[in-house]
């Protein structure tokens, strides 16, 4: 099973999300913005992509320049924003067998889907 955690209105994401249907896989579709991950999942997340909640931020979207961008944070707080504003969540985050990566560039996906 790969789990793609989605926001349809994003073309990267759209684009993976495209790949994934043309490999015919068992495919879990998460449209994060509207079933929010839970702190738990979150911290999975980051566990798996071996990121510190900060780097799992969208920092150039306009939220976070607003609110975040000259806070210093501890990494659960960091969590809790991500919580209270999904929009801040890196996208496309793909997920297979206990692996994670957020797929920009493309080829990054592709990897993670070949592999045994």
């Amino acid at each position: 099973m790969i789990k793609i955690y989605h926001n349809k209105l994003c073309s990267k994401s759209c684009a993976v999300l495209d790949l994934l249907k043309s490999k015919d896989v068992d495919l879990s579709i998460r449209e994060y913005l509207q079933d929010v991950p839970s702190k738990d999942e979150l911290l999975e997340l980051v566990t798996l992509l071996q990121l510190k909640p900060l780097e799992l931020i969208r920092r150039n979207e306009s939220i976070f320049q607003e609110k975040f961008k000259n806070l210093v944070l501890s990494d659960e707080e960091w969590i809790s924003v991500m919580l209270e504003y999904p929009i801040l969540i890196e996208r496309p985050i793909v997920v297979k067998d206990g692996k994670a990566v957020i797929g920009r560039p493309i080829d990054k996906v592709i990897t993670l889907i070949s592999e045994g």
